[in-house]
């Protein structure tokens, strides 16, 4: 494909902007080449700066689960934008948002709506640390739980360990705070509450990370960090921002019977509009300012236009239907990968529901982060170029995830995997 408009734009960008991107994975530093910039975007395909027509298999990392420029949402925004973008005071979507979206959760539960994912999970630790007089919280190895800085810390030398900063800026006194446990090990989580237990504020998961890989977790495992969590008097934050109303309407967590004390949620809530959010039980949440001394606000939070995307949004899954759609697209795009992989033993994915991972190696999908092969690291990005030379635009990373969305179709889907099943052969 001709990109001659796109590498002009990422050139003049890199003038004026770090890399010439607003988020870093945009760069496409991992996979090569540079970036696609877009222009238009329907359905399940966008169109470019030089007029070529790609499927979308990354649907704005997830929002997107109605595909692109859905007319139910696309006329919400509009009608709701000729009133204001935002008013910095309180409006009638909040509470509508919040009665729906706490539809779905125990009863008296509240939300308090905020900008992006980020910011939720920020509030959920500061409010797990003002909530039980404790400083230390608890993440797992390979967990990506936005770029504050408690948060951007990797595993230290031992097996259970304080974490190292994994960004410069970040202080080693932030850092010294967040303790650092591989996922799927139960040893190393006995190990940590045995040690940890009575200091730890909060333990942050994602009950299906899926922010590197698709490392879906066993539901003893998780029961078992429940019960940690019990006996320690530590929270359970489960960071649901890519998980929340993906599969069901409602949390992921709960689907598994594992129960929160604090939810994070984004992406769908907010329908392609920055919108993120914390829910909780009232006596937690009234801790939060003005109510109690646990302090957050933003001039944005709770903007009319960002909620009413929301709410058209969650009024279409509400009823179940979508949900169905997107299983039987699933199994769809599943079944002509096994077709595609019949003589590929390499070529192995994960999916659940409408996520779903390529991991391009002879093992299974793992658990754990420090598992990941580096062999199908290397073969996703030997092929992304040539994919997205065929219409086919994969997030630009191996570690992250496909979204599929009600927008798209099985024939689209079925030449995706016929694709990447040619491709790879071809590079054998």
């Amino acid at each position: 494909m001709n990109r001659n408009n796109s590498d002009s734009l990422f050139l003049r960008a890199q003038t004026w902007m770090p890399g010439g991107v607003s988020s870093p994975v945009r760069a496409f530093r991992s996979v090569g080449g540079t970036p696609v910039f877009f222009k238009h975007a329907e359905g399940s395909r966008f169109t470019d700066e030089d007029g070529n027509s790609y499927l979308d298999m990354c649907m704005s990392w997830g929002p997107l689960i109605l595909g692109h420029s859905h007319p139910d949402v696309v006329r919400a925004v509009q009608e709701t934008a000729t009133h204001g973008l935002s008013y910095g005071a309180c409006c009638r979507q909040e509470a509508d948002l919040a009665e729906l979206v706490l539809s779905a959760f125990p009863e008296r539960w509240q939300i308090r709506f905020v900008s992006s994912g980020t910011e939720a999970v920020m509030t959920a630790i500061r409010l797990a640390r003002g909530a039980t007089g404790r400083s230390k919280i608890l993440k797992f190895e390979g967990g990506y739980h936005g770029h504050s800085d408690s948060l951007l810390v990797k595993a230290g030398s031992g097996l259970a360990t304080f974490g190292t900063s994994s960004s410069k800026g970040v202080p080693r006194e932030f850092a010294s705070q967040t303790i650092v446990c591989p996922l799927d090990d139960e040893q190393a989580l006995e190990q940590i509450f045995t040690r940890w237990g009575p200091q730890l504020a909060a333990v942050i998961l994602e009950p299906l990370p899926g922010n590197n890989g698709l490392l879906e977790q066993r539901p003893g495992w998780l029961r078992a960090l429940r019960q940690h969590c019990d006996s320690s008097g530590a929270l359970l934050i489960l960071d649901e921002v890519i998980s929340g109303f993906r599969s069901r309407f409602g949390g992921y967590g709960d689907r598994l019977g594992i129960a929160a004390d604090l939810l994070t949620l984004g992406k769908i809530i907010g329908g392609g509009m920055p919108l993120g959010a914390l829910a909780g039980p009232r006596d937690l949440m009234r801790q939060l300012a003005p109510e109690g001394p646990v302090y957050q606000a933003g001039t944005l939070s709770g903007n009319p236009v960002s909620l009413a995307a929301g709410l058209a949004t969650l009024a279409q899954l509400q009823d179940g239907r979508a949900y169905h759609r997107l299983e039987e697209l699933g199994q769809s795009f599943e079944a002509a990968l096994e077709k595609a992989a019949l003589d590929l033993p390499y070529l192995r994915w994960r999916r659940s529901g409408s996520l779903i991972w390529l991991y391009l190696d002879d093992s299974d999908p793992p658990r754990r982060a420090d598992a990941i092969s580096t062999v199908a690291v290397e073969r996703f990005n030997g092929i992304h170029a040539a994919l997205l030379d065929r219409g086919f635009y994969l997030p630009p990373s191996a570690y992250e995830l496909m979204f599929l969305s009600t927008a798209h179709d099985e024939g689209d889907l079925a030449d995706l995997a016929s694709a990447i099943g040619e491709l790879l052969r071809s590079a054998t």
